[in-house]
């Protein structure tokens, strides 16, 4: 419907009225952003000016609650329930009012309150994964185990990113590694590996074993580099016999074959048929700092096997090198044949190519080098006698090569390395 304004005085009287609707609309638009700005001041008499200035604004009570409890030099936990009840008053649907609400009165030690509180949360917010966490840690703080493990479950369930949180909450609770795989973590692979980082992180193997039987037990794969923190757990600790059963299993879930050749060699994959794990009891390879070398696969040499390592150095570095590398498991006090090819072509410098064995804990015990190779060799096998020591629970297999110390130490040339194994001779070695 049209108004007709034809009138001079009904043309002002409509122009008055929108200039002073104007008017309201933009004092009420400076209202609320004073009152924003007192409440976001971080000064307690500019933000109880602003809660006073829109007092129907709930998440202004809700700040200034907060700003009350969390005061470290003048906490006022009193004055903070009463703001949060002011902004719950406001707007009572609101889970996150109640969980401030519910942390203020526990902080004030009204414990009935505070898990009322947290389940009026859960009321208004079932399917938050933040309210079951909060009200779960609560739960664990008054002994309350069993109600506190199952909202940490849930919250886990609704956000896997709460899981590392949720696996070292638990442990530091009860220091029980099977209540936290029973009533804590989802049956699934990637939880269990997560648990087993977090024994890794605090070096506690034991837990971690049990935690990697149930993980057999569901068998699923899963990829092999996820279990290298927990086999660099087992290796720290001296623990064999458990790093060789991880390392089988994890090659099994990661679709891998065993890798160890038909003449019981303890090395695994010495024919070079898989690439380089870089990590657990396989081949590792890190390039060393500076460049100066490329590395590849290779054919075979013609004693046979799946592929050789090429090396090829530019001539621009005076290199340490101490790989490829390999942890091998042995057992003490045995007597083993070590055996591998080697080729060279163009090698400068007196100090060149051969394979070392040691005990990395105990390098007194095993200690053995093979014969330094400069020049150009063709294929030439590389034999040596190992005694393992009284101690000794692995040993590191790996090409080396020492810093040359003539002037013109630069290292050039290409190496090849093939066919490594290191085989029991069913003796067993003097106690060293």
């Amino acid at each position: 419907m049209e108004i007709p304004l034809d009138s001079v005085r009904l043309r002002r009287a409509v122009l008055v009225a929108s200039a002073v609707a104007a008017a309201l609309v933009t004092m009420q638009a400076a209202r609320f952003c004073l009152a924003h700005y007192w409440v976001y001041s971080e000064r307690l008499e500019w933000m109880e000016r602003g809660a006073a200035l829109v007092p129907g604004n709930a998440d202004s009570w809700d700040r200034l609650g907060r700003f009350l409890q969390w005061d470290y030099a003048n906490p006022d936990i009193s004055r903070a329930i009463e703001e949060y009840q002011k902004a719950i008053q406001i707007d009572p649907r609101s889970a996150h009012y109640w969980m401030d609400l519910a942390s203020a009165y526990e902080a004030s030690g009204d414990l009935q309150r505070a898990q009322r509180a947290f389940e009026r949360a859960k009321d208004a917010y079932p399917i938050s994964a933040e309210v079951a966490w909060s009200y779960g840690n609560f739960l664990l703080r008054q002994q309350d185990s069993s109600k506190g493990y199952a909202e940490i479950r849930r919250a886990v369930r609704t956000d896997p990113k709460l899981l590392p949180l949720a696996i070292s909450r638990t442990w530091r609770s009860s220091g029980d590694v099977n209540e936290m795989l029973n009533n804590v973590l989802p049956a699934d692979a990637d939880a269990y590996l997560q648990a087993l980082d977090f024994f890794q992180s605090i070096h506690d193997a034991d837990p971690g074993l049990v935690v990697w039987n149930r993980l057999m037990s569901l068998g699923k794969p899963f990829a092999l580099r996820r279990t290298y923190s927990f086999l660099e757990e087992l290796i720290r600790e001296d623990r064999s016999d458990d790093a060789k059963r991880v390392w089988s299993g994890a090659l099994a879930a990661a679709g891998l074959p065993q890798g160890y050749s038909g003449d019981s060699s303890l090395v695994w994959d010495g024919d070079f048929a898989q690439d380089f794990t870089n990590g657990g009891l396989g081949w590792r390879w890190d390039p060393p700092y500076g460049g100066g070398i490329t590395i590849d696969f290779d054919s075979a040499p013609p004693s046979g096997g799946a592929r050789s390592v090429r090396l090829d150095f530019s001539g621009g570095s005076n290199l340490s090198i101490e790989q490829p590398a390999q942890y091998v498991v042995v057992e003490p006090n045995r007597k083993l044949h070590f055996h591998a090819w080697i080729r060279t072509e163009g090698i400068t410098t007196e100090s060149g190519m051969r394979f070392s064995i040691v005990d990395p804990r105990n390098p007194n015990q095993v200690n053995v080098e093979t014969d330094n190779l400069t020049g150009s060799h063709p294929w030439t096998a590389v034999d040596a006698d190992v005694s393992t020591g009284s101690v000794t629970h692995f040993v590191i297999v790996r090409l080396l090569r020492a810093p040359s110390r003539l002037f013109e130490n630069k290292l050039s040339g290409t190496a090849w390395i093939a066919g490594v194994s290191l085989v029991p001779s069913g003796e067993e070695a003097h106690s060293q």
